[in-house]
């Protein structure tokens, strides 16, 4: 296999899939028997509100959003106990792995899913109606037990949303890499090179990190309203920090 040929891609296993305890299934599933891929990098996540937010960026304002945070965040199959809410991250990485994933993972739709693709994961999903104060159905939660990549763009802004370089083994990171020279701070939504009371550290002098990542903070420390907002570098580097929502 030459690396010129090789993709990468994420896989998110949801919440229902791990209530439902089917994740052994969909890992069978996804394993290189079936889509010719590879582990390139899996961690346990506690998805925050930034984190979930920031995943589903481009549904905000939609009559589903707010059900769809409740949803990746875990708290729509564990409203009472929050030690149970979790996602598995995945990064495959092989030939054509992004569309060979996709279509083991089946239609998004759970219902279309059955009915075009039966067998295919999300076949095991359901379709939940989202209801308004008067109880009127104003939309629906696709329950769709994973979520894969769409594109080769969406890949790339998804992992590096949900990994950090050293999560990954070097030889098999896809997307260029720098070393931090500097303190980075977060404090109530903005960013300070020196610590102050309240803050968190994100980045510290020879961190490795997403080049992607450091170019934007280097930005937004010399003009504070420059380029896309700051929780799409904060959401990864505060992964399972105690503070997060």
């Amino acid at each position: 296999m030459h690396q010129e040929e090789v993709e990468q891609t994420l896989v998110l296993i949801k919440p229902d899939a791990l209530k439902n305890s089917v994740t052994g299934f969909l890992l069978s599933q996804l394993s290189e028997f079936h889509t010719g891929s590879r582990f390139a990098a899996t961690k346990i996540i506690q998805v925050s509100r930034m984190l979930a937010e920031q995943h589903y960026t481009e549904h905000r304002g939609k009559a589903f959003y707010p059900a769809l945070i409740d949803y990746i965040m875990g708290r729509a199959h564990y409203p009472d106990d929050a030690s149970k809410r979790r996602v598995i991250a995945i990064v495959y990485r092989g030939v054509q792995v992004l569309q060979r994933i996709r279509n083991v993972a089946g239609p998004t739709n759970p219902h279309i899913a059955r009915e075009e693709k039966p067998g295919c994961i999300r076949a095991l999903g359901t379709v939940v109606p989202i209801r308004d104060a008067e109880g009127r159905v104003i939309s629906e939660r696709l329950d769709n037990v994973i979520h894969t990549s769409a594109t080769h763009a969406d890949a790339e802004r998804e992992i590096k949303l949900w990994f950090v370089p050293c999560d990954i083994p070097p030889l098999m990171r896809a997307y260029p890499t720098d070393v931090c020279e500097d303190h980075y701070y977060l404090r109530h939504g903005k960013l300070c090179s020196t610590y102050q009371p309240g803050g968190v550290c994100l980045l510290a002098p020879g961190d490795v990190v997403w080049r992607s990542d450091l170019e934007l903070l280097r930005l937004r420390s010399r003009d504070a309203s420059a380029g896309p907002n700051l929780d799409v570098v904060a959401a990864k580097y505060l992964i399972n920090r105690d503070s997060q929502d």
